[in-house]
Order: C-alpha cells, then sequence, then structure tokens
C-alpha cells in the first residue's frame, strides 16, 4: 500500500504544490544555498523571520514553518548530516531521522501530501546513490505505520538523483 504513495520527478522544489515541502536546511535555519537558499527566496522575508525564532535545529531533526509565497501552506525544516563529519552507520542514522522527523511534522500539521528534495546531497556530500537508498526506506517505513500522509513526492534537482531514487524505490520494492 504504501509504496504507491512514494512518486519521485525532476524539478523544482519550490513550485510544487503539496501541503508541505521539505527544506534541506543548515542548523541555523537563516537560509543559504542550494535548494534552502532557493526555498528561502521563494518564500520571501517572512520565512526567515519565523524560521530564525526557532532555531537551532540539530541535525537529524525537524521544525515547521509556514509557506509564505509558497504554493505549499508549510515548510519544514530538517538538518540532513554533512556526509564526511560522521562515520557512515552515524550518517545513515541522521540522514533517516531527518526524513522521520520531517514525515511526523508533516503528520503533525495535517499535510496530507509532502516533498522532499534529496536531503544532504548537495554541498553536504551525501553520495546520491547511498542518500536515495536510506531516503526511499525511511519514508517507506514511515508510511507503513502513518496513513495520515498520502503522497510523497521525492523531488530531485537533477536527473541523475532522480534515478537514483527510482532505482532505490524498485530495489525497495522487490524487497
Amino acid at each position: 500500500m504504501s509504496n504507491t504513495r512514494i512518486k519521485i520527478m525532476t524539478g523544482d522544489i519550490t513550485k510544487c504544490k503539496a501541503d508541505a515541502i521539505v527544506n534541506a536546511a543548515n542548523s541555523s535555519l537563516a537560509g543559504g544555498g542550494g535548494v534552502d537558499g532557493a526555498i528561502h527566496r521563494a518564500a520571501g522575508p517572512e520565512l526567515a523571520k519565523e524560521a530564525r525564532a526557532l532555531a537551532p535545529c540539530p541535525t537529524g531533526e525537524a521544525k515547521t514553518t509556514r509557506g509564505y509565497g509558497l504554493p505549499a501552506a508549510w515548510v519544514i525544516h530538517t538538518v540532513g548530516p554533512v556526509y564526511h563529519s560522521h562515520s557512515p552507520e552515524k550518517a545513515a542514522e541522521l540522514l533517516a531521522a531527518a526524513y522521520r522527523n520531517s514525515l511526523r511534522e508533516a503528520s503533525r500539521v495535517g499535510a496530507k501530501s509532502v516533498a522532499f528534495p534529496a536531503v544532504s546531497t548537495g554541498v553536504y556530500g551525501y553520495p546520491k546513490d547511498v542518500a536515495a537508498k536510506i531516503a526511499v526506506a525511511a519514508v517507506d517505513e514511515f508510511l507503513r505505520q502513518d496513513t495520515s500522509i498520502e503522497e510523497v513526492l521525492l523531488v530531485c534537482f537533477s536527473e541523475d538523483s532522480a534515478e537514483a531514487h527510482r532505482l532505490a524505490l524498485e530495489e525497495r520494492l522487490a524487497f
């Protein structure tokens, strides 16, 4: 049942019409580069003001703000691990926690649809194929327990990232 609720696409997460989008944030929640900067620019200055009041956000945790100028009602800010700052096992644990805690926040605010970027795969250096497997497994496991979320979009910035996520989902469904 849950696997049909996971969809993978290439695109701009700031344009997603999901109830909530996830921001791959830094612990200060102050905006930065990559998807974080794009979300802050698209949402407008009110997002930064609300997010700053919630900081800091520890790695693996998630905090929610309104979406402001975005199509999404909510932005869930999560901090993924910097890959080379941890052992591979600890990095995997923190990345899975970022996905799970973001989904918990989405469920808490009543979001039926959630869009994720490929958390930690940009400047945080997480290998795309490894991160994709962790993301798909964490989302699938969560959805098997929580039926309030109807759809999870894994929105990849590049086609190679989307392909890594597609392969991870196919592998997960075969298991």
